[in-house]
């Protein structure tokens, strides 16, 4: 089923205090960053700062044009009160370990000099990953006018099935590519020790994605199908 179906009404227009809310997150983030880090020669740290800035506002900002009401719909904490009890704990701990901790312990890292030094071809490699991650998960974003911050069946907005772009690939692409960027941000930083709140915000993503996806298949008209036709959840051909 098309993400695009007329079914159901979109939620209203973001408002202006809500954009004014995204850009002082995607503005926080690189300040930690550079904060911890101490040393704004830091070239890494800028372009990270330039890309998480530039992938998180400029996918929002993609998604309402084709999607007008998403960002108000993933930042409406009433209807967040209808999400489901193990996901008011695990929406925003998976929210939080996706950004700060890996900041701040990258800062700390390059600030007391932690980690060996790594090569110039990894770090490309590594905000190759980030890039690359960012694009998929905020593809998913555009594609599914469904696209929660918390995981609810989304009856007052005429729920379906999104099957179409990278949903195609994988059942759970937000997930997917924010993982993959995840990896990314150990390498272009320059940070083995960020590897650790890697470990926990991969554990978190996991988990909540097996559980999100039996509450679809169980409550989402037409998801058991579309699970049968679209085999994994995270990584094609593997998981």
């Amino acid at each position: 089923m098309s993400p695009d179906t007329d079914a159901g009404k979109v939620a209203q227009a973001a408002s202006p205090r809500q954009w004014i809310s995204l850009v002082v997150l995607y503005l926080f983030i690189p300040f930690v960053l550079l904060v911890c880090g101490g040393d704004l020669g830091w070239w890494q740290a800028w372009l990270y700062s330039l890309l998480i800035f530039a992938a998180g506002l400029g996918g929002h900002f993609w998604a309402e044009r084709r999607h007008p009401g998403l960002l108000a719909e993933r930042q409406n904490m009433k209807k967040a009160q209808s999400a489901k009890a193990w996901d008011k704990v695990l929406a925003p701990l998976m929210a939080l370990s996706l950004s700060f901790p890996l900041v701040i312990v990258a800062g700390l890292d390059h600030r007391f000099g932690w980690s060996p030094v790594f090569p110039f071809w990894l770090i490309v490699i590594g905000f190759i990953l980030i890039s690359l991650g960012y694009a998929f998960a905020l593809w998913a974003m555009a594609e599914n006018r469904f696209f929660s911050s918390v995981v609810r069946i989304q009856t007052d907005r005429g729920h379906v099935v999104c099957d179409s772009g990278p949903y195609r690939i994988v059942r759970h692409p937000g997930y997917a590519g924010n993982i993959l960027a995840l990896f990314g941000i150990v390498l272009a930083l320059s940070s083995m020790w960020t590897l650790i709140p890697v470990a926990l915000a991969l554990i978190i993503a996991v988990i909540r994605t097996v559980l999100e996806d039996r509450t679809l298949q169980d409550e989402l008209p037409g998801y058991r199908d579309y699970a049968r036709r679209v085999r994994y959840r995270l990584i094609p051909g593997i998981y």
